[in-house]
């Protein structure tokens, strides 16, 4: 098939790539034309393990191109994916100008040349509850005898397992009322789910709200975990046995059950705010939602003062080493990490900061500038330090040389927001040693 994909941010390069390694013609737009230079001689612009290979392997093979033309590529394409940013709005609603911005576009195109034959536009952007009709509409109020069809195909991608969740999906979503559409979306996603993983298909709007649904339960989970790790430090629990005893019930599950300063990242936060929006705008007053999002607020406030309270309320001259700055492993991305919120806290309390990410250092340099060090090793950062500060749980992180760390560090102090050392052994190394849920060993 021929597929358009309009925006190359995680979810549409991912899309573009995997609908091409399975035979499609994919060619992806974007309005940054340097970008779309890079992507053109084969440079990926964000890290995604696994993204790479395919990239370069469908560049090659010619079924993968890139162009800030989206009128050349929706001439020839019959299926349009909408990848499109949706930032949060001031009001804390999903703000869809870049979406309905490209809607507008298609509508006149489509009025200019009504005879390209039948199109799919789909909705892969996580948007609000009505959005495929109002994507419709945009595009009918230009051309209204125009043959297209608008369809929501939410991702479930998880930032750095991208590839493989959509190579393998659990399931694919998607909405829409047209048999047409139907029958070729279920030809194109017929080889991702051969292992017998299902196809859902349902109306436009319940696509569009399992998304949000899915990704706020999800975050729900999260707060839930810390707040019974909140509790377990003031009663003596030990937030690990809890989370093992719980997760081992299969209404529960085990995964997103694991305590820590907080969830971050592109989807969580800001979708969790639009659901609570999208209620208010119904009338309804979503209180869990609005507890999971005071919660995760809550998380990096109550970790800072861990480490402020240590010193006696005040860290002012003090050197932190901080390990991690992406919102979790194996990403570079850092919208809405935790480690920025508490780097920044840490800096206004006159703080200074060495930090070590394998992958983040750019994009943290994007948002916080040369306000702190960016080490070239994660021993690096430790020199000089007062302590060490752990926020992202890389793999690298969870076996270190303990005996370096502390030769490193002036004394060996270290805040742990991912829990990934155990406390017999912390002890035995004589660490001063804060986590969440747990005993401090001091």
């Amino acid at each position: 098939m021929k597929i358009a994909v309009v925006g190359t941010g995680y979810v549409g390069l991912v899309t573009g790539t995997c609908f091409a390694e399975t035979g499609n013609d994919v060619i992806c737009v974007d309005i940054d034309s340097a970008k779309v230079e890079k992507m053109k001689k084969g440079t990926v612009p964000i890290y995604e393990p696994g993204l790479d290979i395919l990239f370069e392997r469908n560049i090659k093979d010619g079924r993968l191109s890139f162009t800030t033309n989206l009128h050349d590529a929706i001439r020839t394409s019959e299926i349009i994916f909408l990848s499109l940013p949706t930032p949060q709005d001031a009001d804390g609603s999903a703000d869809l100008k870049f979406v309905l911005g490209v809607a507008e576009d298609l509508g006149k195109f489509f009025k200019s040349e009504p005879n390209i034959g039948f199109k799919i536009i789909i909705d892969k952007s996580t948007v609000p509850v009505g959005t495929a009709d109002r994507v419709k509409e945009k595009i009918k109020s230009y051309a209204p005898d125009f043959e297209f069809d608008v369809a929501s195909n939410p991702e479930f991608l998880r930032e750095g397992m991208a590839v493989e969740d959509f190579l393998k999906p659990e399931r694919v979503v998607i909405g829409t009322s047209n048999q047409k559409t139907k029958e070729i979306l279920t030809e194109l996603y017929e080889p991702f789910v051969r292992s017998g993983n299902p196809v859902y298909f349902m109306d436009e709007r319940s696509a569009e709200m399992t998304k949000y649904a899915a990704n706020s339960f999800l975050a729900a989970k999260i707060s839930f975990m810390n707040e019974i790790a909140n509790l377990c430090e003031l009663t003596g629990a030990e937030v690990d046995k809890v989370r093992i005893g719980i997760g081992s019930d299969s209404r529960i599950g085990k995964r997103f059950l694991f305590p820590g300063v907080g969830y971050g990242g592109s989807c969580f936060p800001k979708d969790v705010i639009a659901l609570v929006n999208t209620a208010n705008e119904n009338g309804y007053d979503f209180k869990i939602l609005k507890s999971v999002v005071a919660v995760n607020k809550n998380q990096i406030e109550l970790f800072f003062n861990k480490i402020s309270n240590h010193y006696g309320g005040d860290i002012s001259k003090k050197h932190f080493a901080v390990w991690g700055l992406a919102f979790k492993p194996n990403t570079d991305d850092v919208r809405e990490a935790p480690s920025i919120a508490l780097i920044k806290n840490l800096l206004v309390a006159g703080a200074t900061i060495s930090a070590f990410d394998p992958e983040a250092a750019q994009t943290t340099k994007a948002v916080l500038g040369n306000k702190i060090e960016y080490a070239e090793s994660s021993y690096k950062a430790l020199e000089n330090a007062d302590a060490l500060i752990i926020v992202t749980e890389w793999n690298e992180f969870r076996n270190p040389d303990f005996a370096k760390i502390k030769a490193f560090l002036k004394k060996p102090v270290i805040f742990d927001g991912r829990n990934l050392y155990d406390l017999d052994k912390m002890k035995a190394n004589n660490f001063i040693y804060y986590s969440i849920g747990r005993a401090p060993i001091k």
